[in-house]
This record gives C-alpha cells, sequence and structure tokens, in this order.
C-alpha cells in the first residue's frame, strides 16, 4: 500500500468503508488507527501509516501510553493528529473506569501503585502527577500531569499542584512519579518537594497523603515502588 493513494483503492480496502459494511470488529489496530488519523501523507497512505504505529509500538497498550509530544516525532503524523490519538487513548480509559463503576479507593501505595503501574511503567522520562481524591479517599477525575523530567522545586511549584485540586474541591492529593532507572529509592529532590508539598497543603487544608515512586521489581527488591510516607518522611509534620 505504500504509494498508494486510498481514494484510488477499492472501497472494499478502504478502513472505512469496510468499518460501514462490516463493523469495527473487522479491522486490524492499524486500520482503526488510521480511521482517526484520517489523511496520509505523500508517499504513504494512512493505513500504512496507522499499521507502522501500532508495530513501533508493538502494542495498542504500549501505543496509548505515548504522550503526544512523542508521537508528534513519528512519520505522518503532525499535532494534530497527535492530540486526536492522544484524545482517543484517554477517552477509552475513562469509559473502562466507566463501566467498572465507581472510583477506585486510594488508601494505600499499593492500591496507587497498581492504578498508575501500567500508566507509567513504558516511559523513558520521569513524569509527576497528582491523584485527586475525595472525602473517602476515592480518586476525582484523572491523574493530572503536573511535569515532565526529574523532580525539583523549579518544575514543581506549589501553585501547579494545588490549582487543580482547590478547582475540583478535593480533600486530599497523592503525589506520583516514575524512575526509568527502575530504582523507586527517592532522591534528595524527591525528598525536598515532598516535604514543600505537604507544608503548602497544610497551609491549603488539602491533605498530601504520600508521595508514591514506581520503578520496577527485582529479586534483591520485590516491590516496584516506595512509599515516602512508609519510609517516614510524614514524620514532624
Amino acid at each position: 500500500m505504500i504509494g498508494i493513494k486510498l481514494m484510488d483503492q477499492p472501497p472494499s480496502e478502504r478502513p472505512r468503508e469496510r468499518l460501514r459494511e462490516n463493523g469495527p470488529d473487522q479491522l486490524s489496530p492499524g486500520e482503526l488507527v488510521a480511521i482517526l488519523l484520517r489523511t496520509g501523507v505523500k508517499g504513504i497512505n494512512v493505513v500504512e501509516i496507522g499499521k507502522r504505529l501500532v508495530q513501533r509500538y508493538g502494542s495498542l497498550n504500549a501505543l496509548a501510553q505515548a504522550s503526544w509530544q512523542d508521537l508528534v516525532k513519528e512519520p505522518g503524523l503532525g499535532p494534530d493528529k497527535a492530540v486526536t490519538l492522544v484524545a482517543a487513548f484517554s477517552l477509552a480509559r475513562r469509559l473502562v473506569r466507566e463501566v467498572r463503576g465507581e472510583s477506585p479507593v486510594l488508601d494505600t501505595p499499593d492500591a496507587v501503585a497498581n492504578l498508575m503501574r501500567e500508566e507509567t511503567r513504558l516511559r523513558n522520562a520521569e513524569v509527576f502527577q497528582v491523584l485527586l481524591l475525595n472525602t473517602r479517599r476515592r480518586l476525582v477525575g484523572e491523574p493530572i500531569k503536573i511535569s515532565d523530567g526529574t523532580l525539583d522545586t523549579i518544575l514543581v511549584h506549589p501553585r501547579e499542584v494545588f490549582r487543580p485540586a482547590i478547582a475540583a474541591s478535593a480533600a486530599a492529593l497523592v503525589l506520583v512519579h516514575n524512575h526509568p532507572s527502575g530504582d523507586p529509592t527517592p532522591s534528595e529532590a524527591d525528598i525536598k518537594v515532598t516535604r514543600d508539598l505537604i507544608r503548602a497543603g497544610q497551609l491549603l487544608k488539602i491533605e498530601v497523603l504520600d508521595h508514591v515512586i514506581l520503578g520496577r521489581a527485582t529479586q534483591e527488591r520485590p516491590k516496584d515502588y516506595v512509599s515516602l510516607r512508609e519510609l517516614g518522611y510524614w514524620a514532624g509534620f
């Protein structure tokens, strides 16, 4: 299909027409992605771009974890198409949670790790996120990304963390980030950011319940995460 325009192919080979005739289950993941992308680029039609994307990431799950900044680097994708894919996968995740029923209770670091593990395990850079909770410790809305890159007090400012919490009338929040190295041991910067945010939360009456750092499990370290609260960094507050 490389170099062949989609409109030059018979209707039976075009994804949109096939979906109308046979339903979405008859289309491959690459063809479904192609429908979202709508158009190809010179020399490569949109179906080929969709199939290459799925092959490049290895699975739909991996593709769904990619940020728009990652996707925009792929051949045939610009900012609009990258954002379209991110939006579609976000809707799919929200649908799954809606079908499952009530939002999860995040009252232990293990529950937080179970929620965030798949979202963070494929990332090759640190991403700092915040989980907003209601008075029953149930998740409110989606995880909120605050910054990319190694944590420091410039990247993670209290106003960026607590602005969405105030807007959502959240009672508490949990801090989450990943260590791509696989070792979840907190750095000095991780500890300083955590203490600064605990203090800010006390002033705003929004409790910072924990800071969970995700890594990878090993034989020597069976847990793939650490909880800074469990490590004792809440002592004295």
